[in-house]
């Protein structure tokens, strides 16, 4: 099933409700926001655009994203979303590897993404072509499509290398988007979604379970991120759901408490793409209340590995709720999940292996990569690279990604279990923990700390903290204070960098 028929159902369901917000600005109910979807998809075959053909949209977060969207859904096309904060010429590459027919662009990034490609009709949102494209006769119903056809190629954010494109099909999503009903959060129509994360990725990829609810879409003026903007806004628009990377629930936390805002119009915050530490989460839930729910996916699994519900955040009666916290909780509904050796042999409860996962929201491959696709998928399971352990309860906790696992002396040291610890301390507000070569040991611990505002790094306070909750051997065998973390587009912490900053000084000091 093409998932366009989603909106079509909606248009016919909710034809008046608020649909496409910018800010506190009703731009489109939901008639009009299927008859211009509709309009484009019409558009786009008359400019050659065929069922399965690819459309890429480079653009930041407005309501025209998602008329683009169903427009090329509509037109039975898969959807190409590129975070709009990479480079032109990232941007251009991904289109080339897709084979993009065509680019929808807003107004900011068009022109330098028309000079960078060839070949490709790149579409200004901001001029009156798209206007004009999105107003015409519109069609009756969207292509038909198959349930295992492509609609969505999603790009990973490549830190290690060339970005590989995950192809998500129309099965993928609507599985994933039922089981966030199922497993994440239920809710109404008279909700809304806030797009401040970038729409070509987490937060866009929840747009669809809205569409179907006919929920409200609210992008926020800035196009992005900004923790007040989002404070305010939920006071006007009220009854907000958003997916947050941990560092944008930590900056918004920390915007909430210097404003003295409880921000009551925030109805749930998803969370994920990232490791959020325990710490963060509890003060979180303290300062806004029981708003939270984390997901665990990837892009090969969109959004649906495993979830930690709303009751399992905040609650703090479970015996072992701090180890809950630290999970990201357990198989959603639509999956199986097993930790398995070298071999992907299953292993036992407390077991730490990689993390693989079966079913439905699964892909079934990488665009044009036979090579990394039968790396990742063995026997219908995905091997995420991701490396954890299931409880006797099933809740999974995350240790780290394969690559990132320091082994010192033969022994490995998972670096999230030392970043809990540091974050435990009151002068961190964050760390990220790499391994540093050594000719004796082979790799040591290594921590980059961020202090809070108005501390001072202090090795020996950080030493004895440590060495009050972990084993000896695990403790930091250098640490280095910096202004600030490496990020990529999405917030996540660029360790790969941060190796290479020690490489680059040649030497640690070992302790």
């Amino acid at each position: 099933m093409n998932l366009a028929h989603w909106l079509d159902r909606s248009a016919i369901a909710h034809a008046a409700r608020p649909a496409l917000c910018l800010g506190e600005r009703v731009l489109a109910d939901y008639a009009g926001f299927r008859d211009r979807a509709a309009a484009l998809g019409a558009a786009l075959g008359a400019l050659g655009v065929a069922p399965g053909d690819r459309v890429a949209i480079f653009m930041k977060n407005c309501p025209d994203y998602l008329i683009a969207f169903y427009g090329i859904w509509y037109a039975g096309a898969a959807v190409v979303p590129i975070n709009a904060k990479l480079h032109v010429r990232e941007a251009a590459w991904i289109m080339k590897n897709a084979g993009a027919r065509l680019a929808f662009a807003t107004r900011d990034l068009a022109g330098d993404l028309d000079a960078a490609t060839e070949g490709v009709d790149v579409i200004d949102t901001g001029q009156d072509r798209f206007a004009d494209l999105s107003t015409g006769a519109p069609l009756a119903a969207p292509a038909a499509r198959a349930p295992g056809d492509l609609a969505w190629l999603f790009y990973t954010s490549g830190t290690t290398g060339r970005p590989k494109g995950v192809c998500i099909t129309h099965r993928m999503l609507t599985l994933m988007s039922l089981s966030y009903l199922a497993d994440a959060d239920a809710f109404t129509a008279e909700d809304a979604a806030l797009y401040a994360a970038p729409m070509s990725h987490g937060a866009g990829i929840y747009n669809m379970i809205h569409v179907y609810m006919g929920a409200r879409h609210v992008c926020p003026p800035s196009g992005g991120f900004d923790a007040a903007e989002v404070l305010d806004l939920s006071r006007v628009q009220g009854r907000l759901s958003m997916f947050m990377a941990p560092t944008m629930v930590r900056r918004l936390v920390d915007t909430a408490r210097a404003r003295g805002d409880k921000a009551p119009g925030i109805r749930t915050i998803i969370y994920g793409g990232g490791p959020m530490y325990r710490a963060d989460i509890i003060e979180a839930v303290d300062w806004f209340g029981p708003k939270f729910v984390q997901i665990y996916g990837q892009g090969e699994c969109p959004m649906c590995i495993t979830a930690l519900s709303r009751g399992e955040v905040a609650d703090r009666s479970h015996p072992r709720w701090r180890e809950r916290l630290g999970s990201v909780g357990r198989a959603q509904s639509v999956v199986e999940l097993r930790i398995g050796d070298a071999e992907g042999k299953a292993l036992a409860p407390g077991q730490v292996g990689e993390i693989m996962v079966r079913g439905d929201p699964v892909m079934p491959g990488y665009w044009q990569n036979p090579e990394a696709s039968a790396r990742a998928l063995k026997d219908g399971w995905l091997l995420t690279g991701d490396m954890g352990f299931l409880d006797a309860d099933g809740y999974l906790t995350l240790q780290d990604r394969s690559k990132d696992v320091i082994i010192s002396g033969g022994t490995n040291i998972y670096p999230r279990e030392v970043e809990e610890v540091l974050l435990g301390h009151p002068s961190v507000h964050e760390v990220a923990v790499v391994g540093g070569r050594d000719p004796e040991w082979g790799e040591i611990v290594v921590a980059f700390v961020v202090p809070v505002p108005g501390a001072v790094l202090d090795e020996a306070a950080l030493d004895a903290h440590c060495l009050a909750q972990i084993a000896r051997f695990k403790r930091p065998k250098a640490y280095f204070s910096v202004e600030s973390l490496p990020k990529n587009n999405y917030g996540k912490v660029l360790k790969t960098e941060l190796r290479q900053r020690l490489e680059t000084r040649g030497s640690t000091t070992k302790r």
